[in-house]
């Protein structure tokens, strides 16, 4: 299974996958990288079952083939979160790239993802709306916009933007789960733009005639992570630790139902 640092990082996968292997007997090894690079090793063959959340390069994957089966599973939320000294200004703002613009326009460091992950796209098309054009590893990105590059993962950059005192966008679960251990608060969040839906879907062994996918195995993944009790586990993880739930279950759901744009 090829899956978003998101899942690891907010802890859900550790309560999940030995669920998983103990109903299903699968051994289930999961790569966790940023959605772009997850859907790349499904793109290679590399990975039987993606668990992902980058709608827009999904759907592409779906539209040439390699993907089958993709199934709504859960959401959450994007929050913009930064120093609570907050030099920018942007706390309780509700529009993102008005938040990002004042961001901008002071010329505070804000953290990129810079590795084509979910994140990073949702991130780069809410510049995009304001006219600013930053590309991953692009010499012309502002000096105040800061990658930390391929491999680096959420929380990892979350360590970074808390140590350096700058503004990030991040997933709220990855958030919540390290809040502890972080110099961040968050600032900025509600914008619909910011909803973060995450699929499962299963790779097309018909597209590699020379690979053998585990097609048995990533369809049981799939099953179970819409089945009803693997659902109400989404629903309540996080209640007893940080007293609110960080994902939002969604099997069975369609993405306009959540006012996804």
């Amino acid at each position: 299974m090829a899956s978003t640092t998101s899942t690891r990082d907010s802890g859900l996968m550790d309560v999940l996958v030995p669920i998983f292997q103990q109903k299903t007997g699968y051994v289930l090894k999961p790569v966790y990288v940023g959605s772009g690079a997850a859907i790349t090793m499904g793109l290679q063959g590399n990975a039987d079952v993606l668990f992902v959340h980058s709608p827009p390069t999904e759907v592409s994957f779906m539209q040439t083939g390699y993907g089958i089966n993709r199934k709504l599973v859960m959401h959450n939320d994007y929050i913009i979160v930064g120093p609570p000294s907050d030099p920018a200004g942007i706390k309780r703002m509700t529009v993102a790239t008005d938040a990002l613009k004042k961001i901008s326009d002071a010329r505070i460091n804000f953290y990129s993802r810079g590795d084509n992950s979910g994140t990073d796209a949702l991130e780069k098309s809410l510049w995009a709306k304001l006219g600013i054009t930053v590309r991953d590893g692009a010499a012309t990105n502002p000096g105040w916009y800061i990658e930390g590059g391929a491999g680096t993962g959420m929380l990892t950059l979350l360590q970074i933007a808390s140590e350096k005192k700058g503004y990030t966008i991040t997933d709220r679960a990855t958030y919540v789960a390290n809040k502890a251990v972080l110099g961040l608060d968050i600032l900025v969040e509600g914008d619909p733009l910011l909803l973060n839906i995450y699929h499962v879907i299963q790779v097309n062994q018909s597209m590699y005639p020379n690979i053998k996918i585990n097609t048995a195995g990533a369809k049981a993944f799939s099953d179970f992570m819409t089945d009803p009790a693997t659902q109400d586990i989404i629903a309540k993880y996080g209640v007893d630790k940080y007293g609110q739930p960080l994902f939002f279950p969604d099997a069975g759901k369609t993405e306009a139902s959540l006012g996804s744009q």
